[in-house]
């Protein structure tokens, strides 16, 4: 049992070694956020540089359609999943698409899609899965 007046010892040596704590320190010192091209934000608008193909991690075979995007609030490049069966068909060079994370653990890739942490949920301001659907025509910028 500790002594009668070891308190302020014990709650400084509490708060020095939580530093010891790779979760607590990573959070106090926002490495997380640092790294991360959205700068913490949910979603991000871009404009799409290329469309390329990636090919699934094994035992899957496929080749996922992806685009590459500029973003606009920090210039960085990043590489978005286009979802849904002919998606790709709807997304252009030049176009503005807004992206969000694509839902893996910890902010990373999800499936069997390597490296790709972003997927693309509007193309000029009009949902990508209703014009997937068929219900919204692109429109004409």
């Amino acid at each position: 049992m500790p002594g009668l007046f070891a308190a302020k010892k014990l709650k400084k040596n509490r708060k020095n070694f939580r530093w010891k704590d790779t979760e607590y320190k990573r959070k106090q010192l926002r490495l997380d956020v640092k790294a991360d091209p959205l700068v913490g934000a949910p979603q991000a608008r871009g404009i799409v540089i290329e469309k390329v193909g990636i090919e699934a991690k094994q035992p899957n075979s496929a080749i996922r359609k992806c685009v590459r995007v500029q973003l606009i609030k920090n210039g960085k490049q990043v590489t978005a999943f286009a979802p849904g069966e002919g998606a790709i068909g709807f997304i252009d060079e030049h176009d503005e698409v807004m992206i969000e994370g694509i839902g893996g653990t910890a902010g990373r890739s999800m499936g069997d899609i390597p490296g790709v942490r972003w997927r693309v949920t509007k193309v000029n301001n009009v949902a990508l899965e209703e014009m997937v659907k068929g219900k919204i025509e692109k429109p004409v910028r």
